[in-house]
């Protein structure tokens, strides 16, 4: 993060902060723990988690917006083997899918498990610094990886989304249960709406995927039922719905700073999300060139918001 300056204001003055690592390594990890969903959107699980046989132990584990598991790792400066050891570890993850759903179940309820998506687990790598050579590496990667930075200001923290593979994704299959009659079939997924949907409205979605994509460091990863797009955390969910001729999008703001309009924008609050986690999300539909205009701003606080 040797490109962010960060000044105090003091009238027409300034002066620079400089940032440092943290004293410890394990005083960083407590801090991301503590705070894991704010920070990285993801909700923690475990720390120190011993993997057995395997050897050695995670530094977090946790479960993000999207239901992926994520394998979290911290180092104090640069530390090229912090990829390397998270590889090694997702190696243990995949092999231990019942071990880790039972642990979502015990953490945060029976509805967990249900929703943990394997087919693309995270690794989140946090460090002071990564080398080049990593960064370019984790590009050739085919999983999913997160290169995060952290700078200590004073009292503040920053972090930085160096860089991040998306990794060979396969959309997740619904899953079957007892209930469900033979032969049925697994949901259709979002890109199937976006197919089967008028020229209009596909034209409309690439318009919308284009501002998205606009903004530095975005990312848009596909799951079964909208498309996700991210910083560090998710900044926004596209669900494809043709029926209405419309597109439904997901952002986090506050609604209380939104003035919202029916048939327009609504307030989440309470009501659930995919792909948005905790209190602060806005609806909007998007069924015009005209309305997509209209919402620009409300993107751009939302991207601006991660």
């Amino acid at each position: 993060m040797s490109n962010m300056k960060v000044f105090k204001v003091r009238g027409r003055d300034v002066t620079e902060v400089l940032g440092q690592a943290v004293s410890v390594e394990v005083e960083l990890q407590r801090l991301v723990e503590a705070n894991m969903e704010r920070m990285l959107g993801i909700r923690f699980l475990a720390t120190e988690y011993r993997t057995g046989r395997h050897g050695g132990r995670i530094d977090s584990l946790g479960l993000d917006e999207n239901g992926a598991p994520v394998i979290v790792e911290y180092k104090r400066t640069r530390d090229e083997a912090v990829v390397v050891q998270g590889l090694s570890y997702l190696c243990w993850l995949q092999d231990h899918h019942f071990e880790f759903e039972s642990l979502a179940r015990d953490k945060l309820g029976g509805g967990a498990a249900e929703v943990v998506d394997w087919s693309a687990p995270r690794i989140v790598c946090i460090a002071g610094a990564f080398t080049h050579h990593e960064a370019a590496a984790v590009e050739m990667v085919p999983h999913r990886i997160d290169l995060v930075t952290y700078r200590v200001f004073g009292d503040a923290v920053a972090l930085q989304l160096l860089t991040t593979s998306v990794g060979a994704r396969r959309l997740r299959r619904g899953r079957t249960t007892s209930s469900a009659p033979a032969g049925s079939l697994t949901p259709k997924s979002v890109q199937q709406f976006l197919d089967e949907s008028p020229t209009e409205l596909r034209e409309l979605y690439a318009d919308l995927d284009e501002m998205l994509l606009s903004h530095r460091d975005v990312q848009m990863e596909p799951q079964l039922h909208y498309f996700a797009y991210r910083r560090i955390k998710n900044i926004a969910t596209v669900r494809v719905q043709p029926r209405i001729k419309a597109l439904v999008v997901s952002l986090r703001l506050d609604p209380s700073t939104v003035a919202l309009c029916d048939g327009f924008t609504r307030d989440l609050k309470g009501r659930g999300n995919l792909g948005l986690q905790g209190k602060n999300v806005v609806e909007v539909r998007i069924a015009s060139r005209a309305d997509l205009d209209r919402a620009a701003d409300l993107i751009q606080r939302s991207v601006e918001s991660v």
